[in-house]
């Protein structure tokens, strides 16, 4: 049986050399193919890993899928996570075979590498004018009559700018308005007058199909529940006025689009109000840092706080570095920083100690800092902690943590790592 290009770019990932491109990997695996480490189901504490390694708990990964699969599905809810949070092409594929209509992206390097692993529906969230880029996505579209892409428009001018570059090609490029959040926000139309001029201008080229309405909830100044929801009636409203001027008319189905991490309850609730249009109306979902979730930021904003019946999601990551110094009673430094742990939101939180195969709380111990390789540790009196122990931490922020580990090993609870996801960005 031939396999479909992406399908064999996705089995090629088991084929890659393990090298000194990876961090925290055993040294003796140099020159397996990491299918063949895998297949060695390793342990993380016991068999060679060096720190400071990251890892993903692979119960807690596979938590996260499902619980956003059945939350979507509850609500009626397509669902197309952003993929900027991982840039890992097979979380991409968990994530349809969790239910997925398709995965969103930011910029045409991410759409490169989705494309690369086979990735069939892409939603990007920005208006696209890169002249090269676009006739990159023309000719993809040519080539794959499967492809869907839509992605923003948000001016006139780059309505203009994207038909110049489209000139000629045989497959218009679908596109939704995006509705800025508010004045002060961050991109899209700032009022529904606008939205309207940049329709007419998408309804003026051959190159551009208006499917739909987008925004970003994420973005709304000073955000509380009753300011979010606003908002995202103003973006119903958009659509269904739309709707109403037959401005959808060269599309099968309206696309309204919204959903970051913090506010996934409110579109549920709004978007549940959608009333009956002209075509079915596919009401996407982009949040994407539920995939790992994180112990800081994202656990305090989760709307799983405000709806707890629904579920709750799991943080996946552990950050493990080994204390190297000890100068002082009150004082001590691990050798990851900077370049390991995400730290433009909280700093990293310890969590746990091991010392010789048992394992602890990090009682009395906190991150106070970091450096380009050492986390500074403060130490409350009488805390247990060594050179040579191991500190395992918690991290905030999801997509600044993918992004400095090019293969993460996915570890079981008793630390038997069962996979390792491969990431480019």
């Amino acid at each position: 049986m031939t396999l479909d290009p992406g399908t064999e770019a996705l089995a090629r990932l088991a084929e890659e050399r393990v090298d000194h491109r990876f961090k925290g990997l055993p040294p003796d695996a140099e020159g397996l193919t990491v299918g063949e480490l895998a297949a060695q189901r390793r342990n993380l504490f016991s068999d060679g890993f060096a720190t400071p390694v990251l890892a993903l708990s692979a119960e807690r990964l596979e938590h996260n899928l499902a619980l956003m699969e059945t939350y979507a599905a509850r609500h009626g809810l397509a669902f197309a996570p952003h993929g900027k949070t991982s840039m890992a092409p097979q979380l991409f594929q968990r994530q349809v075979e969790h239910g997925a209509w398709g995965i969103t992206l930011a910029v045409p390097h991410q759409v490169r590498v989705a494309r690369a692993f086979g990735t069939r529906r892409v939603f990007l969230a920005n208006e696209l004018v890169d002249a090269p880029a676009l006739r990159w996505i023309a000719a993809e579209l040519e080539r794959d009559a499967d492809f869907r892409f839509v992605c923003y428009v948000d001016s006139v001018r780059g309505v203009g700018l994207m038909d110049a570059a489209l000139k000629g090609t045989s497959r218009p490029v679908d596109v939704v308005v995006e509705l800025a959040a508010g004045e002060g926000a961050r991109t899209g139309v700032r009022t529904e007058a606008e939205c309207a001029a940049v329709a007419d201008a998408v309804a003026g080229t051959e190159t551009l199909r208006l499917v739909g309405v987008a925004g970003y909830e994420g973005e709304v100044p000073q955000a509380d529940p009753d300011r979010v929801h606003a908002y995202l009636r103003r973006l119903v409203a958009l659509a269904v006025e739309f709707d109403g001027a037959g401005r959808f008319a060269g599309t099968d189905e309206i696309v309204v689009s919204a959903g970051g991490s913090a506010w996934f309850d409110a579109v549920a609730d709004v978007f549940a109000t959608v009333p009956e249009l002209s075509r079915p109306v596919l009401k996407l979902l982009r949040s994407g840092a539920y995939v790992s979730h994180d112990d800081g930021h994202y656990r305090e904003i989760t709307p799983f706080n405000r709806v707890p019946g629904e579920g709750a999601l799991e943080p996946a990551f552990r950050l493990w570095a080994q204390v190297v110094s000890r100068p002082s009673p009150e004082q001590a430094f691990a050798n990851a920083g900077k370049r390991d742990a995400a730290y433009d939101l909280h700093l990293p939180f310890a969590q746990v100690v091991r010392r010789e195969g048992g394992e602890r709380p990090a009682t009395g111990i906190e991150v106070t800092g970091l450096s380009d390789q050492h986390t500074w540790l403060r130490t409350a009196p009488g805390a247990d902690l060594e050179v040579g122990d191991w500190v395992g931490l918690g991290l905030s922020h999801p997509c600044t943590s993918f992004d400095k580990w090019q293969l993460i090993p996915v570890a079981e609870a008793d630390g038997t790592v069962v996979d390792y996801i491969r990431t480019y960005f």
